[in-house]
């Protein structure tokens, strides 16, 4: 699976790019160097950081799985316990 940017995210991403190699780094990079670099981590990391992102839902998911019967179970068969210490039944 490709992962894509739109647009405004790869403009900002790129910029960002640059501004780091701006601040942090010997010599500044263009934009078309950051859009490469970019790219490069998109195709090379990204998958990385994908996975791990999908595990860590897998895992979030799964526990709330565990907690469901916890959030949503009901009691069955209360319908009589209810009329329990009151008084007698009719007959």
């Amino acid at each position: 699976m490709t992962i894509e940017l739109t647009r405004e995210a790869r403009a900002d991403a790129i910029a960002s790019i640059q501004r780091y190699f701006d601040s942090d780094m010997a010599e500044p990079i263009g934009n078309v160097a950051a859009g490469a670099l970019l790219g490069f981590f998109l195709e090379e990391i990204g998958p990385t950081i994908y996975n791990k992102a999908v595990t860590d839902v897998q895992e979030r998911l799964q526990q709330r799985i565990l907690e469901l019967d916890y959030e949503v179970h009901e009691d069955e068969f209360q319908y009589w316990k209810k009329f329990e210490g009151k008084s007698k039944a009719r007959k």
